[in-house]
């Protein structure tokens, strides 16, 4: 029985082994792609967010640009061979991602440090984007036959 158990576990982490970068970038692809395309057309949930965190430069310019920036990450993710441009333009917008965790302290904590709101739940997802796309661009250069044909 301990060996039938070993069997099926060693298949679902090869299949895991095998799959897991392609999907978690086709998801990080629709999520950017997704949450991109809602700031031009004013549906972002995260628009007032973001207007009270860059109130420097008008919203009316400043949204569809990032919205633009989001979406083409996500259609570099789609098309391996523009993986490093996705990856450096996410490295780019994060300089921004997390700052109103810096600026706007009272709008994402209800108490500093551990209690988060949900904007600053939202803003703290993030850490879990990022993540997911340096393991993507950690193996720009390891590519498998599989991989190749994706």
């Amino acid at each position: 029985m301990r060996e039938w158990a070993n069997n099926i576990d060693l298949h679902i982490v090869s299949w895991m082994d095998k799959y897991c970068q392609f999907l978690m970038r086709i998801s990080l692809a629709l999520i950017f792609i997704l949450l991109g395309a809602l700031k031009p057309l004013g549906l972002s949930p995260e628009e007032e967010l973001i207007k009270r965190t860059v109130y420097w430069l008008p919203p009316e310019a400043f949204l569809p640009v990032l919205g633009f920036w989001e979406f083409a990450i996500g259609v570099c993710l789609l098309y391996r061979p523009w993986l490093r441009i996705a990856i450096f333009l996410l490295f780019i917008e994060l300089q921004g991602i997390f700052l109103p965790l810096i600026l706007l302290p009272d709008l994402c904590f209800t108490k500093f440090s551990f209690g988060s709101s949900i904007e600053g739940q939202y803003i703290i997802k993030n850490l879990f984007l990022v993540s997911a796309a340096f393991v993507i661009g950690s193996n720009v250069r390891n590519e498998t036959d599989h991989e190749k044909m994706l």
